[in-house]
């Protein structure tokens, strides 16, 4: 018979050192699930209607959608977005430039709690915009398909891409995260520096 008076085994209670239920939920497998749903939603996107404007259109081909406000012109980009350009070396500068930030966000993803769902989701959009022109820059020396055209006559936005969108999307989002972030009081009643 045990100490217990039960005639049964007595087992203590273990106290075993894990994650918190806070913890756990953040590193639960499905807090990835969203990035991986959304880059691979912007990459499709982006890939499906650059290969639809590649079959459909000659190279610098132009067809109105909405009269001269919104044409398809068929390009290659060998620069950044928006045709910004660093020179004969555009291509390795943006292949490695997109490299070392597609890494920084996806360290920021990991970093940032699941609450902050806006800056989840501009991460996600920068990030599948990013792979989405990585892609076109690997596969092609020219560059990035490019082929939304918008603008009044001669006054044109530089030609871009759905990749570009969401790239800016994002990058609009997440400023507004960080601002927010920074505009809201501290527990000690201050604000943030």
């Amino acid at each position: 018979m045990n100490d217990d008076g039960t005639g049964g085994e007595f087992v203590e209670s273990v106290s075993v050192e894990g994650p918190t239920a806070f913890e756990a939920a953040e590193s639960a497998p499905g807090r990835g699930m969203n990035l991986v749903a959304i880059v691979a939603a912007v990459l499709a996107l982006d890939l499906v209607t650059k290969l639809w404007i590649q079959r459909s259109l000659r190279l610098y081909e132009q067809i109105e959608v909405i009269g001269d406000y919104l044409r398809l012109t068929y390009i290659y980009n060998p620069g950044a977005a928006f045709g910004i350009n660093v020179g004969e070396y555009s291509r390795i500068v943006f292949l490695v430039l997109s490299l070392v930030a597609l890494v920084a966000l996806v360290a920021m993803y990991w970093t940032t709690p699941r609450s902050d769902r806006l800056r989840l989701y501009s991460i996600a959009l920068i990030c599948g915009g990013a792979l989405g022109n990585l892609i076109d820059r690997v596969r092609s020396p020219r560059g990035v398909v490019d082929f939304l055209d918008v603008g009044i006559g001669a006054m044109r936005w530089p030609v871009f891409n759905v990749a570009d969108m969401a790239v800016t999307v994002g990058a609009v989002l997440l400023a507004l995260s960080l601002w927010s972030e920074d505009s809201r009081p501290r527990e000690d009643g201050g604000k943030r520096s």
